[in-house]
């Protein structure tokens, strides 16, 4: 992939995309490979977390379940920033395959690997693997609904 600035995305970019926002946003920085089709997206993980504070609090370890969110929030980025899907947000429907194979700690570079294997109509399908230097830490395969963002 050429490495140009249009397919980085900082922080600022990822949250006009999709509508998480801190405690919750867990994707930092993302390069977009494909255009709507896939995406590495990059969480630092620190010690200064909250979910470390009760997580496992003298061996900190980021929640596998975290660590999907965090493939489903790169998987949203590069779905949703399709011109189509403007203003709409993405559900969980199923998480299938999920598997964890190396603990994820404070210091670690999360890679998210994700590919969007199906985007037609109103449900979709990604594949994601998370690394830590090059090993496989998670993977897993999500099923989503997009929908209307409700305007408050």
């Amino acid at each position: 992939m050429e490495n140009n600035t249009q397919n980085i995305l900082n922080i600022e970019d990822i949250k006009k995309i999709i509508p998480h926002r801190y405690p919750f946003l867990l994707v930092d920085k993302a390069v977009v490979v494909e255009p709507q089709k896939k995406i590495v997206g990059y969480k630092s993980v620190s010690y200064n977390e909250p979910f470390f504070q009760g997580h496992f609090p003298g061996r900190p370890v980021m929640p596998g379940v975290l660590i999907v969110e965090a493939l489903a929030q790169a998987a949203c980025v590069v779905l949703l920033s399709r011109p189509d899907l403007k203003g709409k947000i993405a559900f969980f429907l199923g998480i299938e395959g999920v598997k964890f194979r190396k603990p994820v700690v404070p210091g670690d570079l999360l890679e998210l690997r994700v590919e969007i294997l199906r985007a037609g109509g109103r449900v979709g399908k990604a594949r994601g693997e998370a690394f830590v230097d090059n090993e496989k830490a998670t993977e897993a395969e999500f099923t989503f609904a997009v929908v209307e963002e409700e305007k408050k």
